[in-house]
């Protein structure tokens, strides 16, 4: 392209001035910097849009043919910087989170997120690990939030907080009152627990290495309110995120179990892909989501 947006700035502003010193002024730019752009304007097409007398330009006939179409491309370039400039601020997202995630944190930053930007909308899609991370790595979510390890081509996978999964039982239950347990006591009772392919299964599994395939698994059922409430009717025992458990804890309906020389500590995750354009909103969420 032989010209500029500035140059065709400043044939208007000294069409509308008929002095390139005052078209200088309105643009904020040296009369030795309008003239050169006027100059080489001209001088690209071998033209000449103006007849100057003295100091003043008036506008020739090719000048005053040229000038509607000047306008109308200038005010289209304005449009178009202005949408540029929407897309700096926080917009729409898609997030993904698991289970745990979507139903105990991600609701309170999505409040946070809508209030600080009130024209802004979040989709919420709560699923397991493996599923987030598919529907991340094929762009139908913006990031995900994610309780389980995830290894892919692909994707960034960036730490975002601890978490620990406890091992619980219900109030009335033989093991209530047992204190720590053994290995025999843990091989000796049901096991309530999230499905294959979560993050809190996953990290149950590698807790738990070396007892799993002895381990008697009475259910695997993939909403943590499921297994709770499983858990408090007697039928086993059950280990999920800490942050799911706190309010049946306060409430006693629910009873933390000690596993000594067991690691249940994990990381929550944020997951999204690496040709991901990081946005204004993207970035607005993952600061949000390191505060809460």
């Amino acid at each position: 392209m032989k010209y500029t947006l500035r140059q065709l700035q400043v044939f208007l502003a000294a069409a509308h001035s008929q002095n390139i010193t005052r078209a200088a002024e309105e643009l904020a730019m040296s009369q030795s910097a309008a003239s050169g752009a006027l100059r080489e304007l001209e001088t690209h097409f071998d033209i000449q849009l103006f007849d100057r007398v003295g100091k003043r330009l008036q506008l020739n006939e090719l000048g005053r043919l040229l000038q509607p179409r000047v306008e109308a491309l200038l005010a289209q370039a304005l449009e178009l910087e202005m949408a540029l400039l929407q897309h700096a601020e926080a917009g729409p997202l898609k997030v993904g989170a698991t289970l745990s995630i979507g139903n105990y944190l991600a609701v309170e930053i999505m409040a946070r997120y809508m209030r600080d930007h009130p024209d802004a909308r979040v989709t919420l899609d709560v699923e397991n690990t493996a599923a987030i991370a598919d529907k991340v790595r094929n762009f139908e979510l913006d990031i995900g939030l994610v309780e389980g390890e995830v290894q892919h081509a692909d994707l960034e996978v960036i730490p975002w907080r601890e978490d620990e999964l406890v091992v619980f039982c219900g109030a009335d239950y033989a093991l209530a009152g047992a204190g720590a347990l053994s290995d025999a006591q843990l091989l000796a009772v049901p096991w309530i627990l999230r499905e294959g392919g979560s993050g809190t299964r996953q990290a149950f599994d590698r807790a738990l290495y070396g007892l799993m395939p002895q381990m008697h698994i009475l259910l695997e059922l993939q909403h943590t309110e499921a297994i709770k409430r499983a858990v408090q009717a007697g039928l086993g025992v059950g280990c999920l995120s800490r942050v799911t458990l706190e309010d049946a804890f306060s409430r006693g309906d629910l009873v933390p179990l000690e596993v000594p020389g067991r690691d249940f500590r994990r990381l929550f995750y944020f997951v999204m892909h690496r040709q991901k354009y990081r946005s204004a909103g993207l970035v607005r969420w993952i600061q949000l989501c390191r505060e809460a």
